[in-house]
């Protein structure tokens, strides 16, 4: 979405939402909704919702209305009941005034022990430890959906002789997959 030729990559990329509730990224002179700013949140790109009308900033009440419609979605919530209690019951408080900044640093301190976590975890297994467990999972994934096609559609490869634990792991699901054929016939 940053728009490289502009030199204007730092600063954010004026919105202007119409009467029409149409959302128009005045960057890239295109049309948008709220899954293409949700996404842009997700991304790190900085935006300023405009109401084109009156110019006034309505960025909050955007993504006020990006996080209902997350919540709405039918997937899982993020947002607990006994929290949203606690937050409305918060409006009008004298601490009100201090809410904003604390869960901003709430958040910010989540992140960065998410952060840390990955981190610490990435370092423990080693570098090469993500991949090798993507090639085991995938070659169980095929080894298992082969079993279900149809006599013919999968043929059996010959396995590697055995250098690492993948190479067993092939090993012995080739021979699996071999006897399942077998037993097809």
């Amino acid at each position: 979405m940053a728009d490289q030729a502009s030199g204007n990559v730092d600063e954010p990329v004026i919105v202007k939402k119409y009467a029409n509730r149409r959302l128009y990224n005045t960057r890239s002179s295109s049309y948008i909704t709220l899954d293409d700013l949700a996404r842009m949140v997700r991304e790190g790109v900085e935006f300023k919702v405009l109401d084109a009308k009156t110019g006034g900033d309505i960025t909050h009440q955007i993504l006020t209305q990006i996080i209902m419609e997350e919540e709405a979605s039918g997937g899982e919530q993020m947002l607990p009941i006994g929290f949203l209690r606690q937050l409305i019951s918060m409006y009008g408080n004298s601490m009100q005034a201090m809410m904003p900044q604390y869960l901003e640093a709430s958040m910010e301190n989540f992140r960065a022990n998410q952060q840390k976590l990955q981190d610490a975890f990435k370092a423990s297994v080693g570098p090469e430890a993500f991949s090798r467990l993507a090639e085991t999972n995938m070659a169980m994934f095929k080894a298992a959906a082969s079993a279900f096609m149809p006599k013919g559609e999968a043929a059996p490869t010959p396995a590697p002789k055995p250098a690492s634990d993948i190479d067993a792991l092939r090993t012995q699901m080739a021979e699996m997959q071999r006897k399942l054929d077998e037993l097809g016939k």
